[in-house]
């Protein structure tokens, strides 16, 4: 399949191990796929039409990497919570590295990789993550496509409800039928032009 995905796709998908990298999680989700649209320069991948797709719906760059970021902070420490009880955060860390040195933190297991996020190595793919790459192909398929895009892989990120992806796009009115008319459109001037 993946000698299918046009080079922006491809980029896209290495570019989301390096969002679940930078997000310390220890799988490539949803939202890692689509924060990765963003992350690939235009230079590199012309052929990259899925933020096209989301800007038709009026969804742009910011937005979405501010949803992203909120999935990601809200499924990890929650600072303001612990202050209430009276936890700093900045403050034990802090007095780990005056104790440990700088960086300390930095050095453990969970922030090596292996819990709760991996700075080296392969990241696998979650199962929604996965499932929405081979819908991708399914959807390239439908549309009569020789090629998998990432117009192809937010489709397949549109298709399902499993997957924080899904949801910060339906938040933003981006539903399947639509994206795919908007798909066929692009993809016809594309192949015209």
């Amino acid at each position: 399949m993946f000698e299918r995905f046009t080079r922006a796709a491809r980029l896209v998908v290495v570019q989301a191990q390096e969002e679940a990298r930078q997000r310390k999680a220890d799988e490539i989700r949803t939202e890692h796929l689509l924060a990765a649209f963003y992350a690939v320069p235009d230079a590199d991948a012309p052929d990259d039409l899925a933020p096209a797709v989301l800007e038709r719906f009026g969804v742009g760059r910011d937005e979405v990497l501010r949803a992203v970021d909120r999935v990601h902070a809200s499924s990890g420490i929650d600072a303001e919570a612990l202050s209430t009880i009276g936890i700093d955060l900045d403050e034990v860390r802090r007095q780990v590295e005056e104790a440990f040195g700088p960086g300390a933190l930095d050095r453990t297991r969970a922030a090596s990789g292996k819990k709760g996020g991996r700075l080296f190595g392969h990241i696998p793919f979650e199962g929604p993550a996965k499932k929405a790459l081979q819908l991708a192909l399914r959807e390239a398929i439908a549309l009569g496509h020789n090629h998998i895009g990432t117009e192809h892989i937010l489709l397949g990120l549109l298709h399902s409800d499993e997957g924080a992806a899904h949801h910060i796009l339906a938040a933003h009115g981006v539903r399947l039928a639509p994206a795919r008319a908007v798909v066929r459109d692009l993809v016809g001037r594309r192949e015209a032009g």
